[in-house]
């Protein structure tokens, strides 16, 4: 197992530097889900929420989270995103909508953190905007899918 690289050589919390590091094409992709109620469900996929569209919303919301990850996860990087898509897709079977959030930059370090944030925050918006009919909802399975460049090369989750 590597270090953790967070840690300077007194063992204390730091920012990486990755002033050395060649600057490579970098992509994330990550998920998760939110469990609600069918009638939640429903109100959401047919547009009647008062709040309005509720994954345009989540959409947003994910896309700006990507872009201030630095500002909400201490030693992240700032980085110049060249894209970030939020894909937010019902799933009446389950009960869930599906998020999967995707990042893509050349640059130093990689995007995952800022995948993570996106799917995360998606996650939370709708639950803020659905709380009032549904306090049941359940946020889960945020996890990386799938990192592209870098050192460590190709990574995918095993199905």
């Amino acid at each position: 197992m590597s270090r953790l690289t967070h840690l300077d050589d007194q063992g204390n919390a730091s920012m990486v530097d990755v002033s050395e590091k060649q600057v490579t094409f970098r992509e994330a992709v990550a998920y998760s889900e939110v469990e609600m109620l069918p009638e939640t469900l429903k109100l959401i996929t047919e547009g009647g929420h008062k709040k309005g569209d509720v994954l345009a919303v989540a959409r947003i919301a994910g896309i700006q989270a990507a872009k201030r990850t630095s500002d909400l996860i201490p030693l992240c990087h700032p980085l110049m995103l060249s894209k970030v898509a939020v894909d937010l897709i019902p799933n009446v079977e389950r009960n869930v909508v599906e998020i999967t959030a995707t990042c893509k930059l050349s640059g130093q370090t990689g995007v995952e953190m800022e995948a993570l944030t996106a799917a995360s925050v998606a996650g939370l918006t709708i639950y803020d905007m659905c709380k009032a009919v549904d306090k049941g909802m359940v946020i889960r399975s945020v996890k990386l899918l799938e990192k592209k460049g870098g050192k460590s090369g190709h990574w995918k989750v095993e199905s």
